[in-house]
């Protein structure tokens, strides 16, 4: 018998997560999304996943894309992480951005960041597994990264 989901929700709600902001560009726009479904997953070669919801808005923007950065976000960063989570238009029009290989938007104030080539698409349940191949990337020595936690954001004890 499955597990319900509400309580696997619960129960891995209970692992601390770090929060991004994966941010991709479609022609000359610019999309973003906060996710804490993020991973490195190889160092040889250097591979990080990103999960997407099969039927949310991003999947599209971020498959047609084809390439992805995922911001790291530092514990005083959580109206950025709330700006991205919610549907509709992505903009980062007044936001510090840069951008590195692929054009995906980098937020210059973020704890560290990744840029990523698409390299493939696997399926894994309701959402499907983007694996991107690091093309470029950088982290601050200093901040403090913002979690998130048994359904809301927190942050460490020398964050508080």
């Amino acid at each position: 018998m499955a597990l319900d989901p509400k309580e696997q929700r619960r129960i891995l709600g209970r692992f601390a997560t770090g929060v991004t902001v994966a941010s991709t560009k479609v022609g000359d726009e610019t999309w973003g999304m906060t996710a804490n479904a993020v991973t490195s997953l190889s160092l040889y070669p250097p591979l990080v996943i990103l999960c997407i919801q099969k039927d949310g808005q991003s999947h599209a923007k971020f498959k047609e894309g084809g390439c992805y950065a995922l911001n790291i976000l530092a514990a005083d960063q959580q109206e950025i992480s709330d700006r991205f989570a919610f549907k509709g238009p992505k903009d980062f029009s007044d936001l510090d951005t840069k951008t590195a290989e692929t054009g995906s938007p980098i937020l210059n104030d973020s704890l560290g960041w990744v840029d990523c080539k698409l390299k493939e698409i696997l399926p894994g349940g309701d959402h499907d597994i983007f694996i991107g191949e690091i093309v470029a990337g950088e982290a601050s020595e200093d901040g403090e990264p913002l979690l998130y936690f048994g359904g809301k954001y927190a942050k460490t004890a020398a964050a508080s």
